[in-house]
């Protein structure tokens, strides 16, 4: 009932989906860009339609009755953000605990403009040995879709070489919020 309800706003909203789901069991999904609320919303129905299960991070502290189980079917992991540096080690557990995992990260950390991405998904499939796949939501051509999936093994600047090549024309809600697809050197 669901998938049901979910294809027709996707086909009301005037979004497809392109690009195939990966054949692997685990890896860590860039959605980007992110620069509006409606992007979790997408999100979520897009999950519906194309039948996937990916999981996302939401603060330990939404996790009370009744929000908690609705967050954990919806598939979010509940984070505790109170020691930032202990997050990449939280999810290589996670990751290592599941027999299958797709984690999707917003590389920008916010809706708002940034100067850079953050790297912690680069850091996450590293230490977890699971691929980046590329994945983004265009408001402009109304498409959600899974690009390539990098190779485990790169380093940050292989990497980042593709990634912006691939969101180079990808337009996010409010495209006056995508800051550069960088990251910071220091």
């Amino acid at each position: 009932m669901l998938r049901w309800l979910a294809k027709h706003i996707f086909r009301l909203g005037g979004w497809t989906v392109l690009g195939e789901i990966p054949d692997v069991d685990k890896a860590v999904f860039i959605a980007a860009p992110h620069t509006s609320n409606w992007d979790g919303f997408w999100l979520l129905v897009y999950k519906l339609v194309v039948d996937v299960e990916v999981s996302f991070l939401a603060k330990d502290t939404l996790f009370w009755r009744p929000l908690g189980p609705i967050l954990s079917a919806m598939g979010a992991i509940p984070i505790d953000r109170s020691n930032a540096t202990t997050i990449v080690q939280q999810l290589v557990a996670t990751f290592e605990r599941e027999d299958h995992l797709f984690l999707a990260l917003a590389p920008e950390g916010t809706r708002n403009w940034v100067p850079y991405w953050k790297t912690g998904f680069h850091r996450i499939a590293s230490a977890a040995g699971v691929p980046i796949v590329l994945a983004h939501v265009d408001y402009e051509r109304r498409e959600i879709g899974i690009g390539p999936m990098l190779p485990c093994g790169r380093s940050l600047e292989e990497d980042f070489e593709d990634i912006r090549t691939y969101y180079t024309g990808v337009n996010g809600k409010r495209p006056e919020l995508q800051g550069p697809v960088t990251y910071s050197t220091d």
